[in-house]
């Protein structure tokens, strides 16, 4: 099972394919740090200060300015995340992120696909305002209970 996001932000597509793989650029508006550069078959360490939480992705793939995949976990056993980029316009680009991996007959199946939608549409509302305005401080303003 699937969950799909999808976004419009008027910039170029390259400049939101380095918002994502740039570590000088990520805490503008999602994780707060990075280790390194995103590129394919690195293993990342991202971490979240605001929640106290640091975890490893693997990067599956990358296409320059087109495409971003990646797994939660270095252990192969996490949800698999696909971040695509569309330029309509010169400053223009459709985002679409899909992540794989849920379990209709998980028990509590329902509250993760919300929980996940919840997290994509906060993230990528962040990436707007860092992209399109300046805008940095959203990042650490969502609250999770």
């Amino acid at each position: 099972m699937r969950n799909l996001t999808k976004f419009t932000i008027k910039t170029p597509a390259n400049e939101v394919f380095e918002a994502f793989v740039d570590p000088s650029k990520i805490g503008n508006f999602w994780f707060s740090s990075s280790s390194e550069r995103w590129e394919q078959g690195k293993i990342i360490t991202v971490k979240y200060k605001e929640y106290n939480a640091q975890l490893e992705i693997a990067v599956l793939e990358i296409q320059t300015n087109k495409k971003i995949v990646f797994q939660w976990g270095a252990n192969g056993e996490g949800h698999v995340v696909t971040i695509t980029l569309k330029e309509v316009e010169p400053s223009n680009t459709i985002i679409e992120i899909v992540e794989e991996g849920f379990h209709e007959n998980d028990a509590d199946f329902v509250n993760q696909l919300l929980d996940n939608k919840e997290g994509w549409v906060f993230m990528l509302s962040c990436l707007k305002g860092y992209l399109e305005y300046g805008v940095t401080g959203l990042r650490g303003g969502l609250v999770k209970e």
